[in-house]
């Protein structure tokens, strides 16, 4: 079985072409996670960047600023986790099913 050089190094330009489109895709989609009833609002991309922050004013204690972090932290974690769990769904659902190998999913 020879192998051709040119063939899989096509195939590799191809598949690093991909990724990089998946990346960018990926910071398209937008998930939105609040803390505190509402009053902090964080959303994050695929990408894992956060894109907006949002915080109401009746969250802001000046003798209990720990609690504003609590929550601007509880609310960036929630955003990031959801973006990325739509990343995995959208990668999922354009993948092959490569169960039968005894690779593991995503």
């Amino acid at each position: 079985m020879k192998m051709d050089m040119n063939a899989l190094m096509k195939q590799a330009q191809q598949m690093q072409e991909q990724m990089l489109q998946a990346q960018e895709e990926a910071k398209q989609i937008v998930s939105e996670a609040s803390a505190g009833g509402g009053m902090v609002t964080v959303k994050a991309n695929g990408g894992g960047e956060l894109v907006e922050v949002r915080i109401d004013a009746r969250a802001i204690d000046p003798d209990d600023p720990e609690m504003l972090a609590d929550m601007v932290l509880a609310a960036a974690n929630e955003a990031i986790r959801a973006a990325q769990e739509a990343v995995e769904a959208k990668l999922r659902s354009q993948l092959p099913d490569l169960g039968g190998l005894g690779l593991p999913g995503l």
